[in-house]
């Protein structure tokens, strides 16, 4: 699913090198860090314009599987082909935008409706829970309180890693009738992974702010901003639906 898609094998300091590297960038064409988080901030847009149709057609009755299949099959397609191809970001990330925005409020309605005895206003609360998560570690970045060593960045991609593979696995063994249990109910093993995967989410969020001011620092070429921004869009929308998952499960405790 597009949810899984960080580590950031989409923000690395050695595609940025590579990129550099290839071509000679003047100033006026290099990428820069406000440049990056203007783009970001039309991706979001995107993302909230697709998320609130997808949103009021499940309020509406409608059947929404299309939305959430096209948006997370679509947005992971998207997302490998940039991966590859990262030149063509100034047209493929806001497709990604538009397509992940379809399966962001598809899912989020069916939260909200799910929940609705149990934890009402669910989404709305992990919503706000991710931007004081963003807003929290980009303070920590700022102030060098943790910081992008080599060490950090390696513990942390091996760790995504190990829950891509995991979360794969059980996506596998869910055709063949198999699943894990703790992925599911609000036991304290559900709930503690549940924490750990949010907070490994958080600190890719780390991994992503060095990584553009890399990006910066090196006069990536301008498309790069396009690049980066969809990099950062994606390790936020993993962050909000693990957060949502989280609650779900923390309203399942008596």
């Amino acid at each position: 699913m597009a949810l899984f898609k960080s580590s950031n094998p989409v923000l690395t300091e050695k595609r940025f090198k590579d990129t550099v590297l290839d071509e000679v960038i003047s100033h006026e064409n290099a990428m820069t860090v406000r440049g990056t988080m203007n783009k970001f901030g039309f991706l979001f847009l995107m993302v909230m314009g697709t998320a609130f149709y997808s949103w009021k057609e499940f309020a509406d009755g409608g059947n929404v599987m299309p939305l959430i299949l096209t948006g997370a099959i679509g947005g992971l397609v998207v997302a490998i082909v940039l991966m590859f191809k990262k030149e063509w970001s100034p047209f493929l990330a806001p497709a990604y935008a538009l397509l992940e925005g379809l399966f962001v409020g598809a899912i989020s309605a069916y939260y909200n409706f799910a929940f609705a005895d149990q934890a009402p206003g669910i989404v709305m609360n992990a919503v706000g829970l991710t931007f004081g998560t963003c807003i929290a570690m980009y303070l920590l970045y700022t102030f060098k309180i943790i910081k992008a060593t080599a060490k950090f960045r390696a513990i942390v991609v091996t760790a995504t890693a190990g829950i891509a593979i995991f979360y794969l696995i059980t996506f596998a063994l869910s055709f063949f009738g198999i699943s894990v249990p703790f992925l599911h109910e609000s036991s304290a093993l559900g709930i503690g992974f549940s924490i750990f995967v949010v907070a490994l989410a958080a600190l890719n969020l780390i991994l992503n702010f060095d990584m553009i001011e890399t990006g910066a620092e090196l006069g990536a070429p301008k498309y790069m901003e396009w690049y980066s921004a969809f990099g950062l869009l994606v390790v936020i929308v993993w962050l909000y639906l693990e957060i949502l998952r989280l609650l779900s499960l923390l309203s399942g405790r008596d």
